[in-house]
């Protein structure tokens, strides 16, 4: 299963039965989107930790879930793009609003995981990896 997609279903289903965190198996690409969407506003605060099993320490980054008039979420809704099986590539100038600008997509471009709107700004396209709104 795609890790990304992965990460991205356990926020989801998180959010919707109303828990507060959620644990996620570490990568420094989940790291950096995890750090994105924090600064977009869609989750809270992003931990580094380190859980000990019997015979080896697994790191996981933990998850603040923000949640907006009570038990509204912050993340309405999310669309995965580019996929393993299929990489979706777009310049700079086709990157476009997402949901109207209510909504954001995560580009991985070759200065690093960015929003598609610093993306457009740089001046610099890539692989389309998901839209959250």
């Amino acid at each position: 299963m795609d890790p990304i997609s992965d990460m991205l279903n356990r926020i989801k289903n998180a959010q919707a039965v109303g828990r507060e965190r959620v644990s996620v198996p570490f990568s420094k690409v989940k790291l950096q989107i995890a750090q994105l969407l924090n600064a977009a506003g869609y989750i809270g605060e992003v931990e580094r930790r380190t859980r000990t099993t019997k015979k080896s320490e697994v790191e996981y980054l933990d998850l603040a879930l923000r949640y907006t008039e009570g038990t509204e979420g912050a993340i309405a809704g999310m669309r995965i793009i580019s996929r393993p099986s299929r990489h979706i590539y777009i310049k700079a100038s086709q990157i476009r609003a997402v949901r109207s600008g209510y909504g954001t997509a995560v580009v991985s471009t070759s200065k690093g995981i960015m929003t598609s709107q610093d993306a457009r700004r740089n001046g610099l396209g890539g692989e389309v990896m998901f839209e959250i709104w």
